[in-house]
């Protein structure tokens, strides 16, 4: 038996501190800002809410800065499509008009504060750094319930929902996926015969070899549970998917020496079958397809890569 210390990365996708200021007077988005910027945060601007709006589906913001009484759309309406369609993020609602909006009237249409003009520079930034606080303890709530405890590695709820929102892109946008199925050769052997504790440590090795071969954000690995694991490939073809099988291997090979412990791989790319066939009958079809790759990998030797035909 080999004892090694495997260092796990918890690493995660760095917080967004990105803001949208929406008004359509340009002396308030101009101050607004100044303010940012002497915060330390990045920005964009938008007139109304029309405008907001279509930033807002097509980019990327951690919390907006909305007026209430705007052209084309208010902000109650932005307010509304924010809550709907991205609730992830925060909403701080600015206005003059204090009687037309009440702090309950928009924070029970979604918003996460209330501001009321004129408003000073230390209230607005106490208020924003509020919600990004709020919204980094929401995302580590919601890593640790996703996570496997063991490997760090993301857990079978979490493979399901990703799967089924990449295979969604995949045939969305027209690039490949591939799925690959992992499974500890002779594991329950090693298990036993050194203990709980030892298995343990394959895993985690087994979880920090899946982490050091993958693209950061692109790609993703699971641990499905015992010691069969999963890795979602998309944007590359069969040979690179391949190559991707052929790291892992090494990789164990390399830093995971655990007795005769090794990896067999199956491989499948997804295929999305015309009209006959619903959504959960293709995602099973491409499971089912890896699983029996991974079961042919074990018949023909273990510790090696078959690929879907």
């Amino acid at each position: 038996m080999t004892t090694s210390t495997t260092i796990i990365n918890t690493d995660r996708e760095p917080d967004n501190h990105r803001l949208l200021i929406v008004d359509d007077d340009p002396l308030i988005l101009e101050l607004l800002g100044i303010f940012i910027a002497s915060y330390g945060y990045e920005y964009e601007a938008a007139g109304d809410g029309r405008e907001a709006m279509e930033k807002i589906d097509q980019g990327d913001f951690a919390i907006v800065i909305t007026d209430m009484i705007m052209p084309n759309m208010d902000g109650m309406q932005l307010l509304r499509h924010i809550h709907e369609q991205h609730p992830g993020i925060g909403v701080i609602v600015v206005t003059g008009h204090t009687g037309t909006f009440s702090y309950t009237d928009v924070i029970k249409a979604g918003a996460s504060d209330f501001i009321s003009k004129p408003f000073n520079s230390d209230e607005l930034e106490a208020k924003i750094n509020r919600i990004f606080r709020e919204q980094k303890i929401i995302r580590e709530l919601e890593y640790l319930s996703n996570c496997d405890a063991l490997t760090r590695l993301y857990n079978r709820r979490n493979f399901d929902e990703k799967l089924r929102d990449e295979a969604r892109r995949a045939d969305r946008q027209g690039y490949p996926l591939f799925l690959a199925m992992l499974d500890i050769d002779r594991f329950k052997e090693y298990n036993d015969t050194f203990g709980h504790q030892a298995g343990d440590e394959v895993l985690r090795c087994t979880g920090a070899a899946l982490q050091q071969c993958i693209r950061k954000n692109v790609d993703g690995a699971f641990r499905l549970g015992g010691d069969e694991f999963a890795l979602i490939l998309p944007q590359i073809d069969a040979d690179q998917a391949r190559q991707v099988a052929s790291r892992v291997l090494n990789t164990f090979q390399k830093n995971c020496v655990y007795g005769e412990t090794g990896l067999s791989i199956g491989l499948a790319r997804f295929n999305r079958r015309d009209g006959a066939f619903s959504w959960e009958e293709d995602l099973n079809d491409l499971i089912s397809r890896a699983d029996k790759a991974l079961y042919r990998a074990k018949a023909e030797g273990r510790n090696r890569t078959v690929c879907d035909d």
